[in-house]
């Protein structure tokens, strides 16, 4: 199962760079569609080769493996759907337009109840039926005919559980442009007494956001009173750098497999390592 966590890491990795790097929403939708398909395509080749070896390899592939990056797919198909018919007039109609896109993927979890709060709550019970392909059935999943199309690598709820995740992650992403339209709306900036002196960040934006969520995590801003919007805004003015979609930035860093917390590792070593130097 090695092999496959280690396509799904490097997967989460080539998307967050283009999270970081492509402020356009269309083209960083075309680019982790691409790529995404990719990984999926790579995982399909290995599944139809060689197989698995237990019917619990299986069952966890198809469970938690496949999903993961199945999810990444459908988040950017839907995400290049909803932006390319974004209404491009008043704040007011974007708004409601995002509402209306929260309100069709929060239908998807009413339609689908009972399935939802099964994966939701960890259940296991059923796991070898819904996750085993020679147990895929249309009476358990009529709506899912993936297995029928590709039953090498598709199981009855696979791609259920890909797009519970995928419509987590948009409804995220839909909230904050929300979000970012009122903050902006209601945003009165005062001028500084002082000019600043131009500063430019030379890390990439993942560690950027990753120090964000940090300092909003402990209060260390306004006794802890900041929001994420207004430290965010306050870094991207400090360092003339656009953060883009760090709500999304931060789920991938939340799913990363290996150092979540990278950045701040490495601030911790740097620091600690120059006050040892300092002493030596």
């Amino acid at each position: 199962m090695l092999i496959y966590k280690n396509l799904l890491l490097e997967l989460e990795e080539a998307l967050e760079v283009i999270e970081s790097d492509i402020d356009d929403s269309l083209t960083r939708a075309e680019k982790g569609m691409e790529i995404s398909k990719h990984y999926i395509n790579s995982m399909r080749r290995l599944v139809v080769e060689h197989d698995f070896s237990s019917e619990e390899n299986e069952c966890l592939f198809f469970k938690k493996i496949k999903p993961q990056a199945l999810s990444k797919l459908i988040y950017y198909i839907k995400l290049f759907t909803i932006e390319s018919k974004r209404p491009r007039s008043s704040p007011k109609a974007q708004k409601r337009y995002f509402q209306t896109e929260i309100d069709k993927l929060q239908a998807y979890f009413n339609e689908n109840l009972e399935f939802y709060h099964y994966y939701r709550r960890g259940s296991v019970r059923l796991d070898y039926q819904f996750f085993l392909r020679k147990k895929a059935s249309l009476r358990l999943h009529p709506d899912s005919i993936h297995f029928v199309i590709d039953a090498q690598f598709s199981t009855s709820h696979d791609s259920s559980v890909a797009t519970i995740i995928a419509y987590d992650m948009l409804i995220v992403y839909l909230q904050q442009e929300i979000e970012n339209i009122i903050y902006k709306k209601n945003a009165i900036y005062k001028q500084p007494k002082k000019s600043l002196p131009s500063v430019k960040w030379s890390h990439n934006k993942v560690d950027l956001i990753e120090l964000i969520y940090a300092l909003h995590t402990t209060g260390a801003i306004n006794s802890g009173t900041a929001s994420i919007n207004e430290i965010a805004l306050l870094f991207e003015r400090v360092f003339d750098i656009e953060l883009g979609d760090y709500y999304r930035t931060y789920l991938e860093l939340r799913s990363r497999k290996i150092n979540q917390l990278k950045f701040l590792d490495l601030l911790k070593t740097s620091l600690h390592q120059r006050m040892q130097d300092a002493d030596a």
